[in-house]
């Protein structure tokens, strides 16, 4: 069926752009005038929303979209919502309850799709900033097998546990980022302010200050001197890494050193391994493609090293090879993770095991972080408290050695 662009306006004066599908452009006419709009333009178009400048004002921010939190609310409400109500209801009372304007506006384009006449999987795609290619794609899988609220329920368990997953790490290293700074901001007050006004009463004094101090005078004078270069040289450090880092050669040595790293390295891959199992068992159990899953998995993957491991083991699937194996050879997957597909292989029972596999890895990874954080905060305090002594040692070390002589 044809697809026509139309510009309309509602009933409350607001522009509307969309796309509908007609036998004619007389017969969209006929389907917008049902819907109470008044229609300005309609040509024929590609059945994508159209872009232009609008003719009145146009309160959207298409240029925004939904964040995580976001998109694991709506995903959550549709999935509980459509197991009682049509899908166009369901979209239509999560847009009328959201509060946030450019959400609410995204949540109206996807609705606007399916009144149109168009699959949910297709109306979301107007949205693809907001709806990623794999999210599209189970929701194509629960619509062609006739499942959309199981795979809308899977999708909002996925969602909801990668972002406990991310809420964990923000927290495991919020406080002692917090500290640490703090920490750098009291020694270099203490270096800049503190030192230069006392350690200058003892020039007058004619003997040589310990060694400690002169270091301690030495390094204060240069922070107070030179300060503009510290930061000049800080700056291009943070400019020349990031642009190194755009160098494929260059980012896939720095990722595969890190991955080496003896805990955070372990860490990483650890993580990285636990999302791709819970992802992948969640398209498995979708009764979608595994190569499919793997390809669309591969693309949100940040770590280069990770990404070529994940390309290689689609290569080896299409050439015949089966997951377990792959996994095996890439080398960068914990051992645990290669055994249980292997064994969900074997027994047909791929995507428990691999859920399995991810339950493990993620208890194993709030068990490190508990276990990190307890250790870090004590480490920096104790470092903290170290540098703040040696400096109130080089303070008083000469106020000593004055009280020895006076004593003399």
């Amino acid at each position: 069926m044809p697809n026509f662009d139309y510009l309309a306006i509602d009933t409350k004066g607001r522009e509307t752009r969309g796309a509908i599908a007609a036998p004619s452009i007389d017969a969209a006419r006929v389907l917008l005038d049902r819907r109470r709009l008044y229609v300005v333009k309609v040509e024929p178009g590609s059945g994508r929303a159209p872009k232009g400048k609008p003719l009145l004002s146009d309160l959207r921010l298409g240029s925004k979209k939904m964040s995580t939190k976001q998109l694991t609310l709506f995903t959550r409400q549709l999935a509980t919502l459509n197991r009682v109500s049509p899908l166009e209801e369901s979209l239509r009372t999560i847009s009328r309850q959201t509060e946030q304007p450019h959400v609410r506006a995204i949540v109206e384009s996807v609705h606007a799709g399916v009144v149109e006449g168009r699959r949910l999987h297709e109306a979301m795609a107007r949205e693809g900033k907001s709806f990623p290619s794999l999210y599209r794609a189970m929701v194509s899988a629960g619509e062609s097998s006739g499942s959309l609220p199981v795979i809308l329920e899977r999708l909002s368990v996925l969602l909801e546990r990668q972002a406990e997953i991310n809420g964990k790490i923000i927290t495991t290293l919020a406080y002692p980022a917090v500290l640490a700074v703090v920490a750098m901001a009291v020694v270099t007050a203490l270096m800049v302010f503190v030192v230069p006004q006392v350690v200058e009463q003892f020039d007058t004094v004619g003997q040589q200050l310990p060694f400690l101090t002169r270091v301690v005078m030495g390094l204060s004078n240069f922070m107070v001197g030179y300060w503009w270069a510290i930061l000049l040289v800080i700056l291009i450090t943070g400019f020349g890494s990031w642009r190194a880092l755009k160098n494929p050669r260059i980012k896939l040595g720095f990722d595969t050193w890190i991955l080496k790293l003896p805990i955070l390295g372990r860490l990483f891959r650890d993580l990285h391994a636990a999302r791709m199992a819970r992802t992948l068992a969640t398209m498995v159990a979708s009764r979608l493609p595994l190569l499919e899953g793997l390809t669309l998995t591969g693309s949100t993957i940040h770590n280069l090293r990770l990404k070529q491991a994940s390309d290689e083991i689609i290569e080896s699937i299409r050439g015949g090879g089966s997951l377990s194996a792959a996994m095996r050879r890439a080398g960068v997957f914990p051992p645990l993770l290669t055994y249980l597909a292997a064994s969900g292989e074997t027994a047909g029972q791929l995507d428990d095991m691999l859920e399995r596999a991810a339950e493990y890895l993620e208890r194993e990874f709030d068990r490190f972080t508990t276990t990190a954080l307890s250790l870090l905060e004590p480490i920096i305090i104790v470092v903290m408290g170290g540098v703040v002594a040696t400096i109130v040692l080089s303070i008083l070390l000469p106020i000593l050695q004055l009280n020895t002589l006076a004593g003399q």
